[in-house]
């Protein structure tokens, strides 16, 4: 299996670059959860402590991550006024995969096959979970270290989960 399908090796992928990045973490490892409900409890974080790594579409092979926690929801208009854009998609599952290196539910940032901009909503704040490459694997942060050492634009581009 090669990096982008073998779920050690984009775990350990995810580690080394939070590690290369001097970003302090503890790494916590659970089963298979089923909702963001599960996740938080497995982590041991409050659902808003998630950070889901959002892959968008800006343009044919630009993309963005962008970093919204769990009890939110990107905010479009907002996003495409901060990219000063009229249009943003997801890509497929296939195209994110592409792109990272990581199948969905396991996207992050970190240790990404390509190395793309990160925007921050600007709640992503405290102590927070995010992905670690690979199901059932995450890391916990202080979020101000994970956005420094990752150069994010830190901007309000969410509004609550529906």
């Amino acid at each position: 299996m090669d990096d982008a399908t073998d779920p050690t090796d984009q775990s350990a992928r995810a580690i080394a670059a939070a590690e290369a990045l001097g970003i302090s973490f503890t790494e916590t490892r659970h089963g298979p959860v089923r909702s963001l409900a599960e996740a938080a409890a497995a982590r041991g974080v409050e659902p808003r402590q998630i950070v889901k790594t959002m892959v968008v579409r800006v343009a044919e092979g630009d993309h963005r991550f962008v970093l919204v926690p769990g009890d939110r929801e990107i905010a479009w208009p907002k996003l495409r006024a901060l990219l000063g854009v009229n249009r943003l998609s997801m890509p497929s599952a296939d195209a994110a995969r592409e792109v990272t290196g990581y199948v969905r539910g396991t996207i992050t940032p970190l240790g990404s096959l390509a190395p793309l901009p990160v925007i921050a909503d600007e709640r992503v704040a405290g102590r927070v979970s995010i992905g670690g490459g690979a199901h059932g694997v995450a890391l916990t942060v202080e979020a101000a270290d994970l956005v420094s050492a990752l150069g994010a634009t830190v901007a309000d581009v969410t509004d609550p989960a529906a």
